[in-house]
């Protein structure tokens, strides 16, 4: 986030020299049960009775979804519950096909809805055919308290609200509004350099068949083609061994989406002077000065690749990714299992565990 320094979060731990590989899941639970094992242990206990309201905060493709989905790989997924804004108004516009839950979505807003919209409206506006393409905040918080309301209570990360600036006003009150009144909450600031959001985007390719998501730069699949005509080379699915292929629209990275990421900023930069609510903090990446606080193995690689003529094979050179954070400092972008371990300790420690 330009402007502003986020502490980092050490990962390295003493006693902890075992290696792991943090892309296989089972890797991932030896990991996280070696750094973190006392702070999950006690977030299972606390989850068995009681919960929390974790407000994610950071710009679109920062991977909001992607730490909560870990947190519920590391405590289990039984109590921890992650509603994607997003997701939210997709699920829902799908779900008004449906004569019933059109039947019970529309009785939620009837009794939960506070807005300037009937409730006949409510449903041309989720399925876009009202006069305006932008939902009301007032409507966005009824969407959030319906979904949450289909589910047991749970602990709950908020993903994506607020997503405008006048919802900060709203996000304040969420929690209230929720029926968590005794809950403890919390704001979770995820720091990730534009420059790491648009090398994700600019790399990934996909499956045509299966829809599966690799990128070229930093998550290769097991078989790397050469295409001689065009001296580029290419993914070739695992399971489906076709050849990947870029999204339409991505080789312009961030462009798309500049101005909603300077949304994102300032709803952030907000928020952080916000009293009265406690602040965690996670960090993508690892200025270069700094390294000797994480291990080796939980720096992103990035991959170049060399084209044998003797072999007709590819390949793969890894090395750790550098990157300039939005302050313009060398970093090593770091995996998501590092950050997320992050998160597990900073929440452990916020809720007095």
């Amino acid at each position: 986030m330009k402007g502003v320094n986020f502490p980092v979060f050490k990962t390295k731990t003493e006693g902890v020299t075992q290696k792991f590989n943090l892309n296989d899941p089972e890797d991932r639970k030896k990991y996280f049960a070696a750094k973190a094992g006392t702070d999950i242990e006690k977030l299972k206990k606390y989850l068995e009775t009681k919960t929390f309201v974790g407000f994610l905060m950071g710009k679109k493709n920062s991977g909001k979804g992607t730490y909560s989905k870990l947190f519920m790989e590391a405590v289990g997924k039984e109590h921890v519950g992650h509603v994607s804004i997003g997701d939210i108004v997709r699920d829902i516009h799908k779900s008004l096909s449906s004569e019933d839950d059109k039947k019970t979505l529309l009785e939620f807003m009837e009794k939960n809805f506070r807005g300037f919209h009937s409730v006949e409206e409510l449903e041309d506006l989720i399925l876009g055919r009202g006069t305006s393409s932008l939902m009301s905040s007032e409507l966005i918080v009824a969407l959030i308290k319906y979904e949450i309301s289909r589910r047991p209570k749970k602990a709950i990360f908020i993903d994506g609200f607020p997503r405008a600036m006048d919802q900060i006003g709203y996000s304040l009150f969420l929690k209230e509004l929720i029926g968590y009144r005794d809950d403890p909450d919390f704001m979770v600031f995820i720091d990730v350099p534009e420059r790491v959001i648009d090398e994700r985007i600019k790399s990934r390719v996909i499956c045509p068949k299966c829809n599966t998501p690799r990128s070229l730069k930093l998550a290769l699949t097991k078989e790397v083609g050469y295409d001689e005509t065009q001296k580029s080379f290419y993914l070739i699915c695992d399971d489906c061994h076709e050849r990947m292929v870029p999204k339409e629209g991505d080789e312009l990275g961030i462009e798309p989406i500049r101005s909603r990421l300077e949304v994102d900023d300032q709803i952030s930069k907000q928020l952080l002077e916000l009293s009265g609510i406690p602040k965690l903090y996670l960090r993508n990446s690892v200025p270069i000065d700094q390294k000797d606080i994480v291990d080796d193995y939980e720096l992103t690689p990035m991959y170049e690749y060399v084209y044998n003529n003797e072999t007709k094979k590819v390949d793969a050179i890894e090395k750790p990714w550098v990157v300039k954070d939005d302050n313009g400092v060398d970093s090593y972008s770091l995996m998501p299992s590092a950050v997320a371990l992050g998160l597990i300790s900073q929440i452990a420690k916020t809720l007095n565990l």
